[in-house]
């Protein structure tokens, strides 16, 4: 299927204003007939953001990514343009972020069912004053169904770069089923893992918020552990420590650190929802209600 017709398979909710009337923010919602992407889709998506606006990106559900038949792989497009950089002959422009402007990608889970397969690229060209919030994450799939980690690919990228193509963060994330272990062998327990990124001046505050809250976080967290490993050696030298139920760590990228980025695994869907909520709370007066409520 061609990516022209594949468009016309998803659409934008009408962009619409959330919270109190002086919050000067619209909301998106992106949609999919039939609630997911099937085998082969491809999908590209097209904003475009004005000097100064804020604008959030998100979904009514979590991505489903249907099975995959003939070995076709699923694809989503998302490539953000600063103002004024030119097009290449290779890149396909999709959308432009104006000077001082916000955009918050803040979707929820990708879940992708047994033997999908799944590849997601984002790519996001910014003025040097815009600001730029992204949250991207994968469940293990249908838990209720006996799935867990048994897609056969999922691979999600996400590249930032600054006017001029200078490059800010580069990342890639690939699980696939052809290496020696499982995906499900190498995640142990765990049954989501996320990504949030956090760049611009407007997101300043919350980045130093979630920095101090993770290192917090992980700080009592390794101090709990080490205590009760202390005790247990006692007893039993011969048995391994449980691993811990959520784990997070946070880094700054760019210039002077002008980019933080958290990495999280988590036993549950629903504690990476919870620590979504409290760590990005603050942002309500930009957007006109808090994340992910």
């Amino acid at each position: 299927m061609s990516r022209y017709c594949r468009m016309m398979l998803e659409e934008l909710r009408e962009p619409c204003k959330v919270g109190p009337s002086q919050t000067d923010a619209v909301w998106v919602y992106t949609l999919t007939y039939g609630g997911g992407v099937v085998s082969g889709d491809c999908i590209l998506c097209n904003f475009t953001i004005g000097d100064g606006c804020t604008t959030v990106l998100t979904t009514q559900a979590s991505t489903k990514v249907y099975k995959s038949v003939a070995s076709k792989c699923s694809e989503q497009v998302f490539e953000v343009k600063a103002p004024g950089q030119n097009q290449s002959n290779h890149e396909v422009i999709l959308a432009k972020i104006g000077s001082d402007a916000l955009l918050v990608v803040i979707p929820d889970p990708v879940t992708c069912f047994s033997t999908a397969k799944y590849s997601q690229k984002q790519v996001f060209r910014m003025m040097s004053d815009s600001s730029l919030l992204i949250v991207d994450w994968i469940t293990s799939g249908r838990h209720e169904s006996g799935e867990k980690w048994d897609f056969e690919l999922y691979k999600s990228t996400n590249h930032i770069f600054l006017a001029g193509d200078e490059p800010l963060f580069l990342d890639t994330i690939l699980l696939d089923q052809t290496s020696i272990t499982s995906i499900a062998e190498r995640m142990q327990d765990y049954q989501v893992i996320a990504m949030v990124i956090l760049l611009g001046p407007k997101l300043k505050h919350v980045q130093n918020q979630v920095k101090e809250n993770v290192q917090k976080m992980m700080s009592e967290q390794l101090h709990i552990s080490s205590t009760s490993f202390g005790g247990y050696k006692k007893a039993r030298t011969d048995l391994c420590f449980a691993p811990p139920s959520f784990v997070a760590s946070c880094s700054a990228f760019g210039p002077q650190g002008t980019g933080v980025v958290v990495r999280i695994a988590a036993m549950t869907t629903e504690s990476v929802y919870r620590f979504l909520q409290h760590q990005l709370a603050s942002l309500e007066p930009l957007l006109g209600v808090p994340p992910y409520h």
